[in-house]
């Protein structure tokens, strides 16, 4: 009797500002996300906490942690929060409204390459969706798949104690490059020693980032001494500006710079060591399903990413076959 009272008392107010606190770990930081007072968070989350018989968040300096039971029920009630929403979109499109709304995570160093081609295909099948993209670290992007915000994400394998309850699809990989503006002093020089970085500004991806492992490895391995300063920053828009604009020296993921690199506007540093490739790839909730407007984006997603593994196999083939016919020319010059 208790439970089937409990089912009938708990309202769609209650999912969503648990929901929201569990996103993003504050009822201060949830009521401003949902446009309403921090008492009314409060006061919502306390009738839920009274519906269900469990304490659902442990509060304290540093904000609002799920507890265990918190930690069970967020799946069941984001996926209700998510059943809803497409209910609420099938209705919407009968009227000639958009029929879906589609909340994607996606790390900003894979957005500009990858979401054009995959809109473009998608939009054939789906014309009218409302498409939302959150863009922002991978731990964000974990944390809010987690908390039900976003359907998706399109970024990083993480620790294994970060994917609890995520699988993980490899999509494709990328390296990490330095690139700098066409024209930059060290593109013009006959080497590239290592002590030339300290004479311009470096930037470097956030530190705890995968990206900037990465760089760190090419660093050492380059022979670099400690940086006595740099900038860091994810963002792709403000790490073009100080490369453009600075004259920096910008250590940034292949995908994230493809436009600048093929119409001249940034040229690649011929480093002397590669950087390692990183894996990039579908993340989801393991106990829900892709909505049938996420099913189809899922599939776009997945054949542009199988065109640029194509379009990459075919550019290393063209190169082996050109250091092929080097060493040819090389061998008739010497028998010559």
């Amino acid at each position: 009797m208790q439970r089937s009272l409990a089912d009938s008392r708990v309202k769609f107010r209650h999912l969503q500002c648990f929901l929201a606190v569990a996103q993003f770990g504050s009822v201060q930081r949830a009521a401003d996300n949902l446009s309403i007072t921090q008492p009314a968070v409060s006061k919502t989350v306390a009738e839920l906490e009274a519906l269900l018989g469990v304490k659902l968040f442990e509060r304290g300096r540093h904000g609002a942690v799920p507890t265990r039971e918190g930690q069970l029920f967020m799946p069941h009630a984001s996926a209700c929060v998510n059943a809803l929403r497409q209910g609420v979109d099938l209705l919407a499109s009968a009227e000639g409204a958009a029929a879906a709304t589609l909340e994607i995570g996606i790390l900003p160093t894979v957005a500009a390459a990858l979401i054009p081609p995959v809109l473009k295909q998608f939009a054939v099948l789906w014309p009218r969706v409302i498409v939302r993209l959150a863009t922002g670290a991978n731990p964000e992007l974990l944390e809010r798949l987690k908390a039900g915000a976003i359907e998706f994400a399109i970024g990083r394998l993480a620790d294994p104690e970060r994917m609890v309850g995520l699988s993980f699809e490899q999509l494709f990989t990328e390296s990490l490059i330095a690139v700098v503006r066409a024209g930059h002093p060290l593109t013009l020089g006959p080497g590239l020693p290592a002590a030339s970085l300290e004479d311009f500004p470096v930037v470097l991806p956030p530190f705890g980032t995968l990206i900037r492992q990465s760089a760190e490895s090419l660093l050492s391995a380059w022979g670099v001494p400690p940086l006595s300063a740099f900038v860091e920053v994810l963002s792709v828009s403000t790490g073009r500006a100080l490369a453009l604009e600075n004259g920096a020296v910008w250590f940034v993921p292949l995908s994230a710079v493809e436009y600048e690199l093929a119409h001249g506007m940034l040229v690649r540093l011929p480093l002397p060591f590669a950087g390692t490739s990183e894996p990039v790839g579908l993340i989801r909730r393991s106990d829900t399903q892709p909505s049938p407007a996420g099913r189809a984006f899922i599939e776009a997603v997945r054949a542009v990413a199988q065109r640029r593994m194509a379009a990459s196999a075919d550019k290393a083939d063209q190169g082996v076959g050109k250091g092929v016919r080097k060493k040819r020319s090389r061998s008739k010059a010497l028998e010559k």
